[in-house]
């Protein structure tokens, strides 16, 4: 991981902003997701984090209050350096902080090897989510 990459976590109110805009360009830019399946109305709920790289933000994840961990996204010219590591870290571990027994993923499918890197298992069938093919999975915790 680059040294500079600094990961912070906060509520919508706070890192939304940056959030939504990495969101905006990886998946509704980038992955062509409908903007009404993006914004689901669950942000002002869930705990962010934003991946900092020399102080820009380049990557973002969420914590939903049940324990699913979503919208992981790493802007085009970061991806590879470790920054999506970074945020799945920080989220797992905000995770057990407040308790959870596992989290869950939808993961697309050319993701999995990332989340298995982390141990994280696939289960169930794959599905299409916003019409790119997902597989949910999961990772126990030990709190």
């Amino acid at each position: 991981m680059i040294a500079d990459v600094h990961v912070t976590q906060g509520g919508w109110q706070t890192l939304g902003q940056a959030a939504a805009e990495l969101r905006r360009r990886v998946f509704i830019d980038e992955q062509h997701v409908p903007e009404e399946e993006e914004w689901d109305g669950q942000d002002p709920a869930c705990l962010h984090f934003i991946a900092f790289d020399a102080g820009q933000p380049v990557g973002t994840a969420r914590l939903l209050p049940d324990g699913h961990i979503g919208r992981v996204a790493v802007l085009a010219q970061a991806r590879g350096r470790g920054i999506g590591l970074a945020l799945m870290r920080k989220a797992i571990e905000a995770a057990q902080l407040e308790g959870h027994a596992e989290v869950q993923l939808a993961a697309q499918i050319h993701a999995l090897p990332f989340y298995e890197r982390l141990g994280f298992q696939a289960y169930g069938q794959e599905f299409l989510d916003a019409g790119i093919p997902h597989r949910n999975m999961r990772l126990p915790l030990s709190c």
